[in-house]
């Protein structure tokens, strides 16, 4: 005849205790976008999109997963299945980040860019699935490109903007205006300092031997002015997820 086994009263409280110390899943941060939100491959810096630094930003409990990739577009990370990737990893209370236009303007690309209408109907599909699996989507507008014209800084995106901040009123997503405030970032610092922000860098850089002008790509210096802007409009609109930034 078997004994009936008990576990010991101790053993009990020890579970007990063991349990309670379980640690709650990390709050992740998703963020889908262009090359300008993307890491870089170690042979591309000083390059650095502004979702690296970003995700420095967040206290240890918070996990930030940047899925942005260099040349997509939402056509491009819907065929691709990155968005598919990120859909599926979703779970209540993340958020999910997203910012693209770069490269949907780019119309004579067929299998990236998309019309206005494409556009607006992609950005809805990412918010609706990503309310679907409880997450919060935040839209962003994309940065600006450092393009003067006559010492003033001129627009290059278009109705693209607008058609973001459409879609953000219409589905009541919050909104982060990129394109307006690196706009009046680039204003403010002016044609000539505004190139410090950018991938700038004379001939003999070992990842640029020839050097390179570019002023859609950001360096680690413009990576942290962007981030900045994004940190603090989740502070002055009052996101929640403003409170899991470090101090």
């Amino acid at each position: 005849m078997n004994t009936p086994k008990f576990i010991p009263f101790g053993g009990i409280l020890l579970l007990a205790l063991l349990c309670s110390f379980i640690p709650e899943s990390k709050k992740t941060v998703w963020m889908i976008g262009d090359s300008t939100m993307a890491i870089k491959a170690p042979e591309k810096f000083p390059e650095t999109g502004w979702g690296v630094a970003f995700a420095e930003m967040f206290r240890s409990d918070v996990n930030v997963i940047n899925k942005a990739k260099n040349g997509r577009s939402t056509k491009s990370c819907i065929r691709e299945g990155i968005w598919k990737e990120v859909s599926d990893g979703l779970r209540q209370g993340d958020y999910v980040f997203i910012q693209f236009g770069h490269n949907d303007e780019k119309v004579h690309k067929p299998n990236t860019g998309t019309t206005v209408e494409e556009y607006n109907a992609n950005l809805s599909l990412f918010v609706t699935e990503a309310r679907s699996k409880g997450a919060e989507p935040v839209l962003l507008t994309p940065i600006a490109r450092r393009a003067f014209e006559g010492g003033k800084l001129v627009d290059t995106h278009g109705a693209y903007p607008d058609a973001v901040r459409r879609v953000a009123d219409s589905l009541h997503v919050p909104l982060i205006d990129l394109t307006q405030q690196t706009s009046e970032l680039f204003t403010e610092l002016g044609e000539e300092k505004s190139a410090s922000l950018f991938l700038h860098l004379p001939e003999g850089h070992i990842n640029y031997p020839k050097g390179v002008i570019d002023n859609t790509h950001l360096n680690e210096r413009g990576a942290e002015a962007v981030a900045h802007l994004v940190a603090l409009d989740l502070k002055q609109q009052r996101i929640p997820l403003a409170k899991d930034l470090k101090e």
